[in-house]
């Protein structure tokens, strides 16, 4: 999926210095991502990467700083679009997603850092979230459904 690509491309473009959309579709590929070079370049466009110099005079892709609201903006859409359902056990909430959004969520869970949610754990299609407490996992599951609704 679009997200789980993009999620890759900020973690290659962070690891490795990219210089071209060649290299990024030819590392792409290789993490199982088929993808052309003309999806490549819609990806850096709607990414918003840009090229900065390296130490070494040579110019590589870089992710632009996205503001607090922005990056809010973007987890509660991944939360909204791949939710299904959540339920709680204890202190374990479960998350039912689209399939293949699971990852996508929890990570989108995780990135929000609410105090209350210790970490998420996705699948193809549940998410196990612990959290602190009982109290605390119904305050979690109220802030989703008000994010979701």
């Amino acid at each position: 999926m679009k997200v789980n690509r993009h999620a890759k491309i900020v973690e290659l473009v962070n690891k490795y210095q990219i210089e071209t959309q060649e290299e990024l579709a030819e590392l792409l590929n290789a993490e199982g991502y088929k993808v052309t070079q003309a999806t490549v370049s819609r990806d850096i466009r709607d990414l918003r990467l840009t090229k900065v110099q390296t130490e070494n005079g040579k110019q590589k892709y870089a992710a632009l700083k996205t503001t607090q609201s922005e990056l809010a903006e973007k987890y509660f859409r991944i939360l909204k679009d791949g939710f299904v359902s959540m339920g709680m056990a204890q202190n374990i909430l479960v998350i039912k997603t689209v399939s293949g959004m699971a990852m996508a969520v929890a990570a989108a869970i995780d990135e929000m850092n609410w105090p209350e949610v210790l970490g998420c754990i996705g699948g193809d299609d549940t998410i196990m979230c612990a959290i602190r407490t009982v109290e605390e996992a119904e305050k979690v599951m109220e802030k989703i459904r008000k994010i979701v609704s």
